[in-house]
């Protein structure tokens, strides 16, 4: 590497002091680390999601379960249904058993890196970064934020995911020993607001005279391999009300939305045909379909509505009825929730 591995951090800390994001899960530059807990569940919250989509979350779950021993002992369908629509549902299934192992150990998270890998649900950056922000261990922290402020930096010209190798040994080479927590979260604001995947702000960054990629064009850095086309399921989700009150199910605790409370289905994410039995005999009228991107698959999702009328075939154990005007308590997936809005829509309830 050609750039001094210590004006590059001592650089990129300046400008966080200056320029840091205010964050509820974060703690000042330079003022005693955040809680584990809430450096541990907002990185689990933020993957693959944006910082704005998890703020409300954030709140939500601090408030209802304060500590990690708070959310162990927490139901895990009230824990389901508060992750709902923020997607990726085997976070929440994570975290629920991450906080009961944590809570096993007295409610303390390990230190370490390598300690915290074998918590439930905890990959390389998730580790590295509790290790960094929450206890000022030297870890190296890297996000696609991170990927890409050093794929430009250095001009690493080999297409992700195989260019992972050589960042990582570039932000290892970086992390300074002291300051490693503010140093990572550093990297993470500078990609968010200068380093940008459109139309980076080279002018006002603090890495330009190092950056290798400013001269080149930073925007084709880092280089992604193409993306091949999403297959595209069909299925059915059924709509059976009743005296002002819908049929739920709970989906099986593993799979595609697994645990969440949901509209039944023909069982489309089995299959891709959406060829599966309906819940109830009788009489179905199609009522539009609802479009949903996965992140392997796209979904077209027809709506069949019950009119039939016979309810004596749905198994008890099965689901329960579930008041309307409480559908939003019940933490439907963002795919169900689209076809109960669906539904609603074309009901006379709404034309009034």
């Amino acid at each position: 590497m050609d750039a001094s591995a210590e004006t590059i951090p001592e650089a990129l800390l300046g400008w966080y002091d200056a320029h840091h994001r205010s964050l509820p899960w974060r703690s000042p530059p330079g003022a005693l680390p955040p809680e584990p807990y809430r450096v541990w569940l907002s990185e689990v919250m933020l993957q693959q999601t944006t910082t704005a989509a998890v703020a409300p979350y954030f709140a939500k779950f601090t408030n209802r379960w304060p500590t990690v021993e708070a959310l162990a002992a927490a139901d895990e369908a009230e824990v389901m249904a508060a992750w709902a629509g923020l997607g990726y549902y085997a976070r929440a299934r994570n975290l629920i058993a991450c906080a009961r192992a944590v809570a096993a150990r007295g409610g303390e998270f390990p230190r370490s890196e390598a300690e915290l890998r074998q918590l439930p649900g905890l990959g390389a950056y998730t580790a590295a970064a509790i290790a960094a922000i929450a206890f000022g261990e030297r870890a190296a922290v890297v996000d696609a934020n991170v990927e890409r402020v050093i794929s430009r930096l250095y001009v690493i010209a080999t297409p992700l995911p195989q260019a992972r190798v050589s960042i990582r040994a570039a932000v290892e080479k970086l992390t300074p020993q002291n300051r490693p927590g503010d140093f990572a979260q550093a990297m993470m604001d500078l990609g968010a607001t200068v380093c940008t995947s459109r139309a980076p702000r080279c002018l006002p960054c603090p890495l330009k005279q190092h950056c290798a990629g400013r001269k080149l064009g930073p925007e084709q850095f880092p280089v992604k391999a193409p993306k091949a086309a999403k297959p595209q399921r069909q299925g059915r989700t059924y709509w059976i009300e009743r005296h002002g009150q819908v049929w739920l199910v709970q989906r099986a605790g593993r799979g595609m939305l697994g645990g969440m409370r949901a509209l039944p289905d023909d069982g489309w994410s089995a299959r891709t045909d959406g060829s599966g039995a309906r819940p109830l005999a009788g009489e179905w009228t199609p009522a539009g379909s609802v479009r949903h991107d996965f992140t392997h698959f796209d979904l077209d999702l027809q709506l069949m509505v019950y009119s039939g009328g016979d309810f004596t075939t749905l198994p008890g154990d099965s689901g329960e009825w579930w008041d309307i005007g409480r559908l939003a308590e019940a933490g439907l997936p963002t795919l169900f929730a689209k076809a109960a809005r669906l539904a609603l829509a074309g009901s006379d309830r709404e034309k009034s």
